[in-house]
């Protein structure tokens, strides 16, 4: 049986402000609190709330069949929390019906991974805290920044507790595999990795409005034609 796994990722850094020399040693508040609302706001109504409501109608209609996981970044909760609060409570409704999981990530969605491991768990541990605060379930797997893996990271992951960890299905490293099937860590054969397949997530992602594309328009018929011919065709 050949299953598809969605993720979303969600993250939105906190802006800083202008910050002039005479605010030196008067000022210390960094950050622009009208740019952080307004943005926060308006991709709330435009793609979160929207988007996570789609979401839930399909889980409705379609029940175990359909599920997704979420990998949302610490500030973008927090941002959640302080200027759009109906988008916080959409995903905590797609929480309730238990086919949604959050995956875990660095807090505010850093690189500390590749830097300083005490580092790197602290604030995996601390969003995994938060996660579990908002949703009532702790995360099991794993999704790094920009999904960047080692054996070194996975052995780190694996430390912490975590079976799954997502990351990139990059052909330079596979070569002639597929990112289609599920692999193991090479230093810790327990943690399972799910790669992402690059080619169809970018068809969507950015490619999907390119109406120079030889393809566009993309209709669901073409790309669930594409899913179930993929390995036939090898469509790098």
């Amino acid at each position: 049986m050949r299953s598809i796994c969605f993720y979303f990722q969600v993250h939105q850094p906190f802006r800083l402000k202008t910050y002039r020399f005479f605010d030196i040693g008067a000022n210390h508040h960094y950050y622009d609190e009208y740019q952080n609302r307004s943005i926060i706001r308006r991709v709330a109504e435009r793609s979160y709330i929207p988007m996570n409501n789609l979401l839930l109608g399909l889980i409705k209609e379609y029940g175990a069949a359909f599920r997704v996981s979420f990998s949302i970044s610490g500030d973008a909760l927090d941002q959640f929390e302080l200027y759009a609060p109906d988008a916080l409570d959409s995903f905590k409704k797609l929480a309730a019906t238990g086919n949604v999981e959050f995956l875990a990530e660095t807090y505010a969605h850093s690189l500390v991974a590749l830097k300083d491991p005490d580092e790197f768990k602290r604030q995996v541990k601390l969003h995994s805290d938060r996660i579990e605060e908002l949703f009532g379930v702790r995360p099991t797997a794993f999704r790094n920044t920009e999904l960047i893996y080692s054996d070194y990271i996975g052995t780190l992951v694996s430390e912490m507790g975590f079976n799954v960890m997502l990351t990139e299905g990059a052909k330079h490293i596979l070569g002639w595999k597929s990112p289609n099937f599920l692999y193991c860590s090479g230093t810790t054969p327990k943690l399972k990795l799910l790669l992402r397949n690059f080619q169809l997530s970018d068809d969507i992602a950015f490619r999907f409005s390119n109406q120079s594309w030889i393809e566009w328009p993309l209709t669901a018929e073409k790309f669930s034609t594409w899913i179930g011919g993929f390995e036939k065709t090898n469509r790098w």
